[in-house]
């Protein structure tokens, strides 16, 4: 195990194995970590780099979350508007009778029983997954949300659609036009937030190509990390780094 991610210390420690196994190593999957890319391009020269599928479908639903985030902040401030308004005429009220008709602040609640405060902090959970793995309460609150807000609907429609052509068993070359179909869609699209994934997209277009040569992810590697930090979160951190690794390879191994 090596700390850290800095390029040197990774590939000076992973140069301390011959170079003639180096080279057996035919493919490494990574994240979209520039630092770790040029690690693996310096200690396994002959590799082939594939960025990980499940991160490059991160990158887009972070996106809808920030979109989602601003639509958030614009509730919160119609219905803070709204609560001021109320004050307001409760202030103005000039008799008891004209406060008790006033009444008490109340929020709109949508059909599923929600405002929609509560909706929009409840609905990342809802684009952060694939809709097949919606329960009904979900699906109604989708429902709500995206009938407020298209253009989150339409966001997510372009996260479907990147994990349909990463879920598809084609070709580099079928991959590579389908990928550039979407990057056309998400372009017309046109928000911010979108153009910087497309950056990436740019930036990573031959390691994310490279997937569909053989369909490698790091699944299993993440897995064991998010062990690892569980077994770790038990103990509220690491106290004994040589014990923990002990543990670990006892537990683990």
């Amino acid at each position: 195990m090596i700390r850290g991610v800095a390029t040197d210390a990774d590939s000076k420690v992973l140069k301390k194995i011959p170079l003639r196994k180096r080279l057996i190593v035919k493919t490494v999957t990574t994240d979209l970590s520039s630092a770790m890319m040029l690690t693996v391009r310096t200690a396994f020269p002959g590799a082939s780099l594939v960025n990980d599928r499940f991160h490059v479908q991160q990158l887009i639903s972070e996106a809808i979350d920030q979109l989602r985030i601003r639509h958030r902040w614009e509730i919160l401030d119609i219905e803070n508007k709204a609560i001021r308004e109320h004050r307001r005429r409760r202030k103005a009220a000039k008799s008891k009778q004209e406060k008790e008709l006033i009444g008490q602040w109340e929020p709109q609640r949508m059909e599923n029983g929600e405002t929609m405060p509560q909706i929009m902090a409840r609905s990342r959970h809802i684009i952060l997954k694939h809709r097949s793995k919606w329960n009904s309460q979900q699906k109604a609150r989708a429902k709500i949300l995206f009938e407020r807000f298209p253009d989150l609907e339409k966001a997510y429609g372009l996260f479907l659609r990147l994990v349909e052509i990463f879920n598809k068993k084609s070709t580099p070359s079928e991959a590579r036009l389908n990928l550039a179909r979407w990057h056309n869609e998400v372009e017309a699209f046109g928000n911010n937030d979108f153009s910087k994934v497309l950056e990436t997209f740019e930036n990573h277009n031959t390691t994310i190509i490279n997937y569909f040569e053989r369909r490698l992810t790091n699944a299993s590697a993440e897995s064991f990390n998010a062990k690892i930090k569980a077994f770790r979160t038990q103990f509220r951190g690491v106290g004994d780094i040589k014990f923990f690794m002990f543990r670990i390879a006892k537990l683990y191994a």
